[in-house]
């Protein structure tokens, strides 16, 4: 009798024997603790606005975005500005609260979902969770923990060049001081300098041995003058 219900299917107008999953959850789900990683606010939003500019600088020319899009940056913006938690690390909303923050619909997040895992922006991690129902073990499908990932494991992301330093004479740049010996000439020729001061400023770095030795000159008037 087995074999011939395994044989009925090539009959016509038999249907085959059906077959069903131990319990409707992902083969791949685990039961284990997943363990978050933190991730500081303004790491975040630095990773936000680079996803951003990778979107921008992949735009091709009479298309909408580049190769994220539009629906996957509104996702992404969503999982990291309104579900990720900081301080933990734990990232795991379901579809339809992702949908309700991102103002799509669930098939939406679903597809932009899976594009952000296809570039390297994005790695999930499908979760059940085992209990009892009517006396028997069970296991039933939870959220998924996600991990947004570093720009270094994009897939065609290219960081931003570093600017190169200015140079010396750009704007900004801090010119260097005039010797001890200008600063207190310069001193001098102001109106109403006193002795005492020009000697201040010649005896202010010990390093400078002509400017210590004209110092110590003008305390020796100083003191023959007094």
């Amino acid at each position: 009798m087995r074999q011939l219900a395994y044989c009925l299917p090539s009959l016509p107008g038999f249907a085959g024997p059906k077959t069903f999953a131990a319990w409707p959850v992902w083969s791949d789900s685990t039961t284990d603790e997943v363990r978050f990683q933190p991730m500081p606010k303004k790491a975040a939003v630095k990773l936000w606005h680079r996803a951003r500019e990778f979107d921008q600088n992949t735009r091709e020319p009479g298309k909408h975005g580049g190769r994220v899009g539009h629906m996957a940056l509104q996702v992404l913006h969503a999982l990291i500005f309104d579900f990720l938690n900081y301080r933990t690390g734990q990232l795991d909303p379901s579809y339809a609260k992702i949908a309700e923050r991102a103002n799509v619909c669930v098939r939406t997040v679903a597809n932009a979902l899976k594009r952000l895992r296809e570039l390297g922006l994005l790695h999930w991690q499908r979760r059940c969770t085992p209990s009892w129902q009517d006396g028997r073990f069970v296991l039933e499908q939870d959220t998924n923990a996600y991990a947004v990932l570093p720009p270094t494991q994009w897939h065609g992301y290219r960081p931003p060049a570093e600017p190169p330093a200015p140079w010396p004479e750009a704007w900004g740049a801090t010119p260097p001081l005039p010797s001890l010996i200008a600063q207190a000439i310069e001193e001098i020729r102001q109106p109403g300098s006193s002795r005492r001061t020009v000697i201040g400023i010649l005896d202010s770095d010990p390093g400078d041995a002509l400017a210590a030795a004209l110092a110590s000159f003008g305390r020796t008037i100083e003191r023959r003058d007094s």
